[in-house]
């Protein structure tokens, strides 16, 4: 199984959202940056 980083991310930020919207800004401001360091860094991050 091949599972790559943005989708769990969003994933993980979605959930996140509808548990603690007061959460919203921080969550959307770390989920920017993460996906801007896996396309800076190339995307080939991913876990089997």
């Amino acid at each position: 199984m091949n599972l790559s980083l943005a989708p769990l991310v969003s994933l993980i930020a979605g959930i996140l959202i509808l548990a603690v919207p007061r959460l919203l800004n921080y969550i959307v401001a770390i989920y920017l940056i993460v996906i801007g360091l896996i396309g800076i860094f190339g995307g080939n991050f991913s876990f089997r």
